[in-house]
């Protein structure tokens, strides 16, 4: 039935996707694609409303949003206080980035060492935001008022061109 408003909401999703992947890669946040490929929009119409859906990792979150430290503070809402991040959880990573640090002897850090390492930093430093999704999805949303009313207006001629010929 309002068919133009969900090909503006559609239009209005893809945008915000297509922006925040491209985010995602430019700020070298895009190691593993799992993020970037998690990110999707969903736009359902119906009789009486309208509504659109954006899906990602929940780990998308605080990338997007970022984590204050114990040291170092972000203005977010999402803080470490006494858990560090599990060290296991950053082996892929770690890998996939070609890390291999040295100690003081040129000897290389066993790769459980390097873990902790990391693990620790991300607890005393948190994680930067990036807004990799909350920028495109503000710019966007600045101009969707404008075109969301068009499509509905262009909709709404369309119902009454209908019931008028339907008579």
């Amino acid at each position: 039935m309002l068919s133009n408003v969900h090909d503006e909401l559609n239009r209005f999703a893809k945008y915000v996707i297509s922006q925040s992947r491209a985010n995602l890669t430019r700020g070298k946040k895009n190691s593993s694609k799992e993020l970037y490929n998690s990110l999707k929009g969903d736009v359902k119409v119906s009789k009486n409303s309208f509504q659109l859906s954006f899906m990602m990792e929940e780990y998308g979150l605080f990338q997007d949003k970022g984590v204050s430290g114990v040291k170092k503070k972000y203005n977010t809402p999402y803080k470490y206080t006494n858990k560090m991040p599990p060290p296991s959880k950053l082996d892929k990573w770690i890998v996939r980035k070609g890390i291999a640090k040295r100690d003081a002897k040129g000897r290389f850090i066993s790769r459980k060492s390097l873990q902790f390492l990391i693990a620790r930093g991300i607890y005393n430093n948190g994680i930067k935001p990036s807004l990799f999704f909350t920028k495109p999805f503000e710019k966007a949303f600045k101009n969707i008022d404008a075109d969301l009313i068009k499509a509905f207006k262009l909709d709404v001629e369309q119902l009454m061109k209908n019931s008028i010929n339907n008579k």
